[in-house]
């Protein structure tokens, strides 16, 4: 059976694509399903983080890590998906005609956005581009500030917009760039308890939206 295909997208920069990239990665890996990563976006943070775990940890044939240009996405993900069970694209903080590949072959299209108005405008453009190839979105609310008027406010906004909002909200935690330093997600380490049943509740939610 061949595997899911999820792309992490947003417009604008910051928005903590490559953390959720990374976390949701290690999650899926942790509940023993095998992962691919594919990093198209040239900064390469993914590739970073995926070669300091490679020196800490050692190799795991069920974790595995490629690079690939924009318009190639599309044949790599595909190629990784019959022998993985998740392939997971993280993209460039960029909306044009090289981000179609990563969301035509799609199962979900996963768009995170911190708790700003403007990260809110910037992430009309991927919706849009995606409803064009007619892919599912999941939006999630990163780098939020808890109970925050703001948050409730994008949300609702995103909402309006006609996207679907994941239920669990990630918070803005140092846990997030320690961990991703490290080559780790946040559900590896012990002391960070409420980090990481955010990643195992956006997880679920993840995966609820992928049916």
């Amino acid at each position: 059976m061949a595997g899911k295909i999820i792309t992490v997208a947003q417009q604008k920069g910051g928005s903590g694509k490559t953390t959720l990239a990374v976390n949701l990665a290690v999650s899926l890996w942790q509940r023993g399903h095998s992962v691919a990563l594919v990093d198209t976006d040239p900064q390469g943070s993914l590739g970073r983080w995926f070669l300091e775990r490679i020196e800490s940890y050692g190799e795991d044939e069920a974790l595995d890590f490629s690079t690939s240009s924009a318009w190639g996405a599309s044949y790599e993900s595909e190629k990784l998906k019959r022998r993985f069970d998740y392939v997971i694209i993280d993209t460039p903080p960029k909306i044009d005609s090289d981000l179609r590949p990563s969301l035509r072959v799609a199962d979900l299209v996963l768009v995170p956005v911190s708790a700003s108005h403007v990260d809110l405008w910037a992430t009309e453009g991927v919706l849009d581009l995606a409803r064009r190839e007619k892919a599912p979105v999941l939006v999630v609310l990163n780098r939020v500030r808890p109970n925050t008027r703001l948050s409730l406010d994008v949300s609702e906004k995103a909402v309006e917009l006609g996207a679907i909002v994941a239920p669990t909200q990630i918070a803005n935690r140092v846990a997030y760039a320690e961990t991703l330093g490290l080559g780790l997600g946040v559900v590896e380490q012990s002391r960070n308890a409420v980090a990481r049943e955010e990643v195992a509740a956006i997880t679920e939610d993840i995966l609820g939206s992928m049916g």
